[in-house]
C-alpha cells in the first residue's frame, strides 16, 4: 500500500501542484504559534510540553481515523494515505523556484536570479554573484529534497498509515517557528526545540546522505560526510549538504578564512565552484536518489508479499 500511495502522489503532484505555503505551511504555523503562546515559559520542560500538545493530538487522531477507515475498506485507508502524503511531501514545493533561478543564471540575468532566490528563501540576496546564487540554490534544494521528500517518505514507512508523514511535517514547522529565538527569555525553549527536532531528523538525515552517496560519487561523498559536517553551523543539515556536495563534486558552503567569521560556515564538498551546470547535476542527483528509494520500497513490498 505504501509503494502505490507514493506512486499516486507523485503523479497527482505533476498534474496538480499543491500551494504548500497557503494550504499547509501557514495553517500549521498558526497552530504552532497557538501552542507556543500557551506553553512557552522559556524552560526545557515547557518545550517538551508544547511539542507533546502540538504533535500527539493530530498524530493520534489521524491514527484512529486510519484504523477506522481500514476496517471499513483498505481502499479508504489508501485514499487517506494519498491525501495526507499529497499535503506533506512533494517536489513541486521547491522545484519551480529552483528551475526559474537556474534559467535566469543560464540567461545571465543575475538580478532576476537574486530576486527569485530572495523570494524563495525569504532573506536578502542583494550583491550575490552568480556563483553565490548557484551555491545557495543548490544547498536549499538539497535540504528541501530531504525535508519535503526523503525524510517524509522514511517516517511514512516507519509509522503505520500516514502518521509518520504528519509527525515529520509538524516537526519541521515547529522547528522553524520555535527554534530561532536566542534571547534570554525564549532561548532555552528554542534550544530544546532544536534538539527535539534533531532527534526526529537524525535517522532521515543519514538515510538521505546515504542515498546521495549511493547514486553519486560514493568515495568523495562518504569522505565529505565523515569530515566536514562538524564545522558547519548546523551539523545535522551539514550531513546532507556535505554528502550531496561530495556526490556532485562541487564546492558548497563558504570557506572559513582564518581570523574572520564566515556567515556561510565551513566549506562543504570537493571539486569545482558551483554554476548553472552543477545545478542541473543536482537535479539528476535528487531524481536518482528518489528512484533508489522507490526501488528499495518496491523490494520491501515484494518481500512482504513473499512473506
Amino acid at each position: 500500500m505504501s509503494f502505490f500511495s507514493l506512486i499516486a502522489v507523485f503523479l497527482i503532484e505533476q498534474l496538480q501542484p499543491l500551494n504548500y505555503r497557503r494550504l499547509v505551511a501557514e495553517p500549521l504555523a498558526v497552530w504552532a504559534d497557538f501552542i507556543a503562546a500557551r506553553c512557552n515559559a522559556g524552560g526545557r520542560h515547557h518545550a517538551l510540553l508544547a511539542w507533546g500538545f502540538a504533535l500527539l493530538p493530530p498524530v493520534l487522531l489521524l491514527a484512529a481515523v486510519y484504523v477506522f477507515l481500514y476496517r471499513i475498506s483498505p481502499l479508504l485507508a489508501w485514499l487517506l494515505n494519498v491525501g495526507v502524503l499529497y499535503l506533506t511531501m512533494g517536489f513541486r514545493q521547491f522545484s519551480h523556484h529552483y528551475t526559474r533561478i537556474q534559467m535566469a543564471l543560464r540567461l545571465d540575468d543575475i538580478s532576476r536570479a537574486r530576486e527569485l532566490l530572495g523570494d524563495w528563501l525569504e532573506r536578502p540576496t542583494s550583491g550575490l554573484s552568480a556563483e553565490e546564487i548557484a551555491r545557495q540554490t543548490i544547498e536549499a534544494a538539497l535540504l528541501a529534497a530531504h525535508r519535503h521528500v526523503f525524510a517524509v517518505l522514511l517516517w511514512f514507512v516507519i509509522l503505520p498509515g500516514p502518521c509518520g508523514a504528519v509527525l515529520y511535517r509538524l516537526a519541521v514547522v515547529l522547528r522553524e517557528r520555535w527554534g530561532k529565538a536566542d534571547d534570554e527569555e525564549d532561548g532555552e525553549f528554542a534550544r530544546f526545540a532544536r534538539r527535539l527536532f534533531g532527534i526526529i531528523d537524525w535517522l532521515p538525515m543519514r538515510a538521505t546522505a546515504a542515498a546521495f552517496a549511493a547514486v553519486g560519487d560514493f568515495e568523495d561523498s562518504v569522505h565529505c560526510w565523515r569530515t566536514q559536517p562538524a564545522y558547519w553551523p548546523d551539523p545535522d543539515s551539514g550531513v546532507v549538504l556535505a554528502s550531496g556536495a561530495g556526490a556532485l563534486g562541487v564546492q558548497l558552503g563558504r570557506p572559513v578564512v582564518e581570523g574572520t567569521e564566515a556567515a556561510g560556515g565551513a566549506e562543504l564538498g570537493l571539486g569545482e565552484p558551483p554554476n548553472a551546470d552543477f545545478m542541473q547535476s543536482a537535479v539528476g542527483l535528487v531524481w536518482r536518489a528518489t528512484v533508489l528509494w522507490m526501488l528499495v520500497l518496491f523490494l520491501w513490498w515484494l518481500a512482504g508479499l513473499a512473506g
